[in-house]
């Protein structure tokens, strides 16, 4: 499943960067995040419960940043497991300044199995876009 978007922070690449970058802020933000914590080498650990449909399940995932360029890009690599099935995913986050404002383009693809590939690709798209859309604007209000 690939999905975009774009975000736009009333801040500096500099300052979203440390938002983007650091495990308090982002903790903060991911929907249903329960725990995050840092392994070193730009990895991290994070336990997080979604809701899709009639699932609901907590899991265990692994974050690391790759291709890290501060203040303008990085690659993200996901990898969740839980009671209901697995996430996998990978991401490119790219930071444009324009006036002293910092525009965010995100492009992921994900793949899920177990019972999440049962939901179906359009409740599972949108809980995804809707996850994503919550996260960034919790790290807008928190930032700008």
């Amino acid at each position: 499943m690939k999905l975009t978007g774009s975000y736009e922070f009333n801040a500096t690449p500099e300052k979203v960067w440390r938002a983007l970058t650091d495990p308090t802020s982002l903790s903060a933000c991911i929907p249903g995040c329960e725990k995050m914590e840092s392994l070193g080498n730009d990895e991290y650990a994070a336990t997080v419960t979604i809701a899709i449909g009639p699932i609901r399940s907590k899991f265990d995932a692994k974050v690391k940043m790759v291709e890290m360029k501060p203040y303008e890009s990085y690659g993200l690599i996901i990898e969740g497991n839980g009671p209901s099935g697995f996430v996998r995913g990978e991401s490119r986050v790219e930071l444009t300044e324009n006036d002293g404002k910092t525009t965010v383009d995100v492009e992921s693809d994900s793949s899920s199995g177990g019972l999440l590939a049962r939901v179906g690709q359009r409740m599972m798209e949108s809980f995804s876009k809707n996850m994503m859309n919550r996260f960034f604007t919790c790290l807008q209000e928190s930032v700008n």
